[in-house]
Protein backbone atom coordinates (compact mmCIF):
# COMPACT_ATOMS: atom_id res chain seq x y z
CA UNK A 1 0.00 0.00 0.00
CA UNK A 2 1.30 3.81 -0.84
CA UNK A 3 2.27 5.64 2.35
CA UNK A 4 -0.60 8.30 2.92
CA UNK A 5 1.31 9.95 6.07
CA UNK A 6 1.83 13.46 5.01
CA UNK A 7 5.87 13.73 4.18
CA UNK A 8 6.02 18.03 4.27
CA UNK A 9 4.36 19.71 7.85
CA UNK A 10 3.87 23.32 8.21
CA UNK A 11 3.31 24.39 11.79
CA UNK A 12 2.87 27.07 13.55
CA UNK A 13 2.89 27.63 17.28
CA UNK A 14 5.39 25.27 17.14
CA UNK A 15 8.02 25.91 20.20
CA UNK A 16 5.88 25.08 22.76
CA UNK A 17 2.55 23.12 23.85
CA UNK A 18 0.58 21.33 21.26
CA UNK A 19 2.69 22.75 18.48
CA UNK A 20 5.51 21.03 19.88
CA UNK A 21 4.12 17.87 20.43
CA UNK A 22 2.91 17.60 16.49
CA UNK A 23 6.31 18.38 15.18
CA UNK A 24 7.51 15.87 17.54
CA UNK A 25 4.45 13.49 16.79
CA UNK A 26 4.98 13.87 13.05
CA UNK A 27 8.91 13.56 13.19
CA UNK A 28 10.23 10.81 11.05
CA UNK A 29 12.17 9.53 8.17
CA UNK A 30 11.23 10.63 5.04
CA UNK A 31 9.35 14.00 6.83
CA UNK A 32 10.07 17.39 6.61
CA UNK A 33 8.94 19.77 9.22
CA UNK A 34 8.59 23.23 8.52
CA UNK A 35 8.55 25.06 11.91
CA UNK A 36 7.31 28.37 13.34
CA UNK A 37 7.25 29.89 16.70
CA UNK A 38 7.96 33.35 18.40
CA UNK A 39 10.88 31.27 20.24
CA UNK A 40 13.67 30.93 18.38
CA UNK A 41 15.69 29.05 20.86
CA UNK A 42 12.74 26.98 22.07
CA UNK A 43 12.22 25.96 18.41
CA UNK A 44 15.84 24.99 17.87
CA UNK A 45 15.19 22.65 20.51
CA UNK A 46 12.36 21.45 19.04
CA UNK A 47 13.43 20.76 15.90
CA UNK A 48 16.67 19.17 17.28
CA UNK A 49 14.37 16.50 18.92
CA UNK A 50 12.64 16.10 16.04
CA UNK A 51 15.94 15.55 14.04
CA UNK A 52 16.82 13.52 16.27
CA UNK A 53 13.77 11.21 15.77
CA UNK A 54 14.69 11.12 11.36
CA UNK A 55 13.04 13.85 9.91
CA UNK A 56 14.90 17.21 8.59
CA UNK A 57 13.41 20.65 9.55
CA UNK A 58 13.80 24.31 9.00
CA UNK A 59 12.23 26.30 11.43
CA UNK A 60 12.27 30.48 11.85
CA UNK A 61 11.06 32.71 14.53
CA UNK A 62 7.33 34.34 13.17
CA UNK A 63 4.56 36.38 13.85
CA UNK A 64 1.66 35.12 12.73
CA UNK A 65 0.16 38.83 12.84
CA UNK A 66 2.29 39.76 10.20
CA UNK A 67 0.52 39.00 7.02
CA UNK A 68 3.75 39.58 4.38
CA UNK A 69 6.07 37.84 6.09
CA UNK A 70 4.11 35.10 6.98
CA UNK A 71 2.71 34.85 3.16
CA UNK A 72 6.59 34.76 2.21
CA UNK A 73 7.26 32.11 4.58
CA UNK A 74 4.65 29.81 3.66
CA UNK A 75 5.24 29.96 0.28
CA UNK A 76 9.05 29.14 1.03
CA UNK A 77 8.31 26.47 2.67
CA UNK A 78 5.83 25.26 -0.10
CA UNK A 79 8.99 25.63 -3.38
CA UNK A 80 11.30 23.79 -0.98
CA UNK A 81 8.62 20.73 -1.40
CA UNK A 82 4.74 20.70 -1.42
CA UNK A 83 3.24 20.99 1.64
CA UNK A 84 1.33 18.46 1.88
CA UNK A 85 0.02 19.36 5.53
CA UNK A 86 -0.29 23.15 7.08
CA UNK A 87 -1.49 23.04 10.78
CA UNK A 88 -2.70 26.76 12.17
CA UNK A 89 -2.07 26.54 15.34
CA UNK A 90 -0.49 29.58 17.13
CA UNK A 91 -2.92 31.46 19.63
CA UNK A 92 -2.97 33.15 22.75
CA UNK A 93 -5.83 33.46 25.57
CA UNK A 94 -6.70 36.03 28.21
CA UNK A 95 -9.62 36.59 30.56
CA UNK A 96 -11.79 38.23 32.94
CA UNK A 97 -10.38 37.77 35.52
CA UNK A 98 -9.12 41.24 37.20
CA UNK A 99 -12.08 42.72 35.17
CA UNK A 100 -13.50 42.92 31.36
CA UNK A 101 -11.39 42.85 28.69
CA UNK A 102 -10.05 45.75 27.92
CA UNK A 103 -9.50 46.42 23.78
CA UNK A 104 -5.67 46.24 23.73
CA UNK A 105 -6.39 42.46 25.03
CA UNK A 106 -9.40 42.12 22.83
CA UNK A 107 -7.61 43.28 20.15
CA UNK A 108 -4.37 41.02 20.67
CA UNK A 109 -6.32 37.59 21.29
CA UNK A 110 -8.29 38.46 17.63
CA UNK A 111 -5.42 39.47 16.27
CA UNK A 112 -3.39 35.75 16.66
CA UNK A 113 -6.43 33.47 17.07
CA UNK A 114 -8.38 34.92 13.71
CA UNK A 115 -6.18 36.77 11.90
CA UNK A 116 -3.10 34.92 12.43
CA UNK A 117 -4.83 31.74 11.26
CA UNK A 118 -5.92 33.71 7.74
CA UNK A 119 -1.89 34.47 7.49
CA UNK A 120 -1.23 31.40 7.30
CA UNK A 121 -3.64 29.00 5.52
CA UNK A 122 -4.71 31.94 2.69
CA UNK A 123 -1.50 32.13 0.77
CA UNK A 124 -1.83 28.64 0.10
CA UNK A 125 -5.27 27.61 -0.89
CA UNK A 126 -4.47 28.67 -4.32
CA UNK A 127 -1.61 26.50 -4.88
CA UNK A 128 -3.52 23.40 -3.38
CA UNK A 129 -6.19 23.99 -5.38
CA UNK A 130 -4.52 23.92 -8.23
CA UNK A 131 -2.39 20.64 -7.38
CA UNK A 132 -5.84 19.48 -6.24
CA UNK A 133 -4.03 18.18 -2.92
CA UNK A 134 -2.87 19.15 0.37
CA UNK A 135 -4.59 19.72 4.09
CA UNK A 136 -5.63 22.44 5.88
CA UNK A 137 -5.75 21.79 9.88
CA UNK A 138 -7.06 24.84 11.77
CA UNK A 139 -6.82 24.67 16.01
CA UNK A 140 -10.01 25.76 17.61
CA UNK A 141 -11.24 24.83 21.02
CA UNK A 142 -13.88 23.65 22.68
CA UNK A 143 -14.64 27.25 23.98
CA UNK A 144 -15.53 28.04 20.55
CA UNK A 145 -18.94 26.17 20.81
CA UNK A 146 -19.62 28.82 23.29
CA UNK A 147 -19.04 32.11 24.51
CA UNK A 148 -17.74 32.08 28.16
CA UNK A 149 -18.04 35.34 29.90
CA UNK A 150 -14.80 34.56 31.75
CA UNK A 151 -12.93 34.20 28.15
CA UNK A 152 -15.12 36.44 25.63
CA UNK A 153 -12.57 37.25 22.77
CA UNK A 154 -10.73 33.52 22.82
CA UNK A 155 -14.28 31.98 22.65
CA UNK A 156 -14.77 34.34 20.13
CA UNK A 157 -11.86 34.15 17.96
CA UNK A 158 -12.50 30.13 17.86
CA UNK A 159 -15.79 30.41 17.01
CA UNK A 160 -14.37 32.24 14.17
CA UNK A 161 -12.11 29.83 12.97
CA UNK A 162 -14.09 27.02 13.55
CA UNK A 163 -17.19 28.49 11.31
CA UNK A 164 -14.67 29.10 9.25
CA UNK A 165 -12.88 26.18 8.77
CA UNK A 166 -16.39 24.05 8.10
CA UNK A 167 -17.69 26.28 5.75
CA UNK A 168 -13.71 26.00 3.85
CA UNK A 169 -14.01 21.75 4.09
CA UNK A 170 -17.42 21.71 2.21
CA UNK A 171 -15.70 25.09 -0.09
CA UNK A 172 -12.60 23.16 -0.90
CA UNK A 173 -13.41 19.73 -0.73
CA UNK A 174 -14.38 19.47 -4.74
CA UNK A 175 -11.00 20.50 -5.16
CA UNK A 176 -9.34 17.75 -3.55
CA UNK A 177 -8.29 19.76 -0.31
CA UNK A 178 -9.07 18.38 2.84
CA UNK A 179 -9.78 20.83 6.16
CA UNK A 180 -10.30 19.61 9.86
CA UNK A 181 -11.03 21.38 12.47
CA UNK A 182 -9.45 20.67 15.95
CA UNK A 183 -11.44 21.35 19.03
CA UNK A 184 -9.60 20.76 22.18
CA UNK A 185 -10.19 20.63 25.70
CA UNK A 186 -8.32 21.32 28.51
CA UNK A 187 -4.83 20.66 27.70
CA UNK A 188 -1.85 21.00 29.84
CA UNK A 189 0.79 23.94 28.15
CA UNK A 190 1.85 27.11 29.21
CA UNK A 191 -1.29 28.76 28.08
CA UNK A 192 -3.08 26.63 30.60
CA UNK A 193 -0.40 26.85 33.45
CA UNK A 194 -2.08 30.40 33.99
CA UNK A 195 -5.12 28.85 35.31
CA UNK A 196 -5.58 28.73 39.15
CA UNK A 197 -9.07 26.58 38.67
CA UNK A 198 -9.41 22.64 38.27
CA UNK A 199 -9.86 22.08 34.82
CA UNK A 200 -11.57 18.96 34.14
CA UNK A 201 -10.40 16.04 32.10
CA UNK A 202 -7.05 17.78 31.50
CA UNK A 203 -4.54 16.14 29.02
CA UNK A 204 -0.93 16.56 28.25
CA UNK A 205 0.10 17.89 25.11
CA UNK A 206 1.41 14.99 23.91
CA UNK A 207 -1.51 13.01 24.32
CA UNK A 208 -3.65 15.50 22.59
CA UNK A 209 -1.20 14.96 19.70
CA UNK A 210 -2.07 11.50 19.52
CA UNK A 211 -5.73 12.37 18.93
CA UNK A 212 -5.18 14.74 16.47
CA UNK A 213 -2.75 12.82 14.45
CA UNK A 214 -5.69 9.72 14.44
CA UNK A 215 -8.47 12.39 13.52
CA UNK A 216 -6.07 14.00 10.56
CA UNK A 217 -5.33 10.50 9.23
CA UNK A 218 -8.66 9.71 9.38
CA UNK A 219 -9.98 13.14 7.69
CA UNK A 220 -12.59 14.13 10.29
CA UNK A 221 -14.57 17.08 9.84
CA UNK A 222 -13.93 17.93 13.51
CA UNK A 223 -11.76 16.58 16.43
CA UNK A 224 -12.96 17.19 19.44
CA UNK A 225 -12.17 16.12 22.43
CA UNK A 226 -11.81 14.96 25.71
CA UNK A 227 -15.43 13.43 24.99
CA UNK A 228 -17.36 14.21 28.58
CA UNK A 229 -15.74 18.28 28.19
CA UNK A 230 -17.14 18.51 24.16
CA UNK A 231 -20.79 17.02 25.03
CA UNK A 232 -20.63 19.45 27.78
CA UNK A 233 -19.47 22.32 25.26
CA UNK A 234 -21.65 21.63 23.10
CA UNK A 235 -25.02 20.83 25.52
CA UNK A 236 -24.37 24.77 26.04
CA UNK A 237 -24.11 25.77 22.78
CA UNK A 238 -27.79 24.43 22.42
CA UNK A 239 -29.56 25.78 25.15
CA UNK A 240 -31.61 28.95 25.86
CA UNK A 241 -29.06 31.89 26.71
CA UNK A 242 -32.34 32.24 29.74
CA UNK A 243 -30.88 28.45 30.81
CA UNK A 244 -26.88 28.97 30.32
CA UNK A 245 -25.75 32.61 31.29
CA UNK A 246 -26.99 31.87 35.03
CA UNK A 247 -24.56 28.50 34.76
CA UNK A 248 -22.11 30.20 33.16
CA UNK A 249 -21.43 33.00 35.61
CA UNK A 250 -20.68 30.43 37.86
CA UNK A 251 -18.15 28.99 36.49
CA UNK A 252 -14.60 30.87 37.17
CA UNK A 253 -12.63 33.47 35.42
CA UNK A 254 -9.80 32.83 33.53
CA UNK A 255 -6.23 35.07 34.48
Amino acid sequence: MPNTEPAHILITGASSGIGAALALAYARPGAHLSLGGRSRERLAGIAAQASARGASTSSDAIDVCDREAVADWVLAAESRAPLDLVIANAGISGGTHGGPENAEQTRAIFAVNLDGVLNVTLPIIPRMISRKSGQIAIISSLAGYRGLPGAPAYCASKAAVRAWGEALRADLAPHGVKVNVVMPGFIRTPMTDANNFRMPFLMTAEKAAAIILRGLAADRARISFPFPTAFLAWLMSALSPAIADPILRMLPKKN
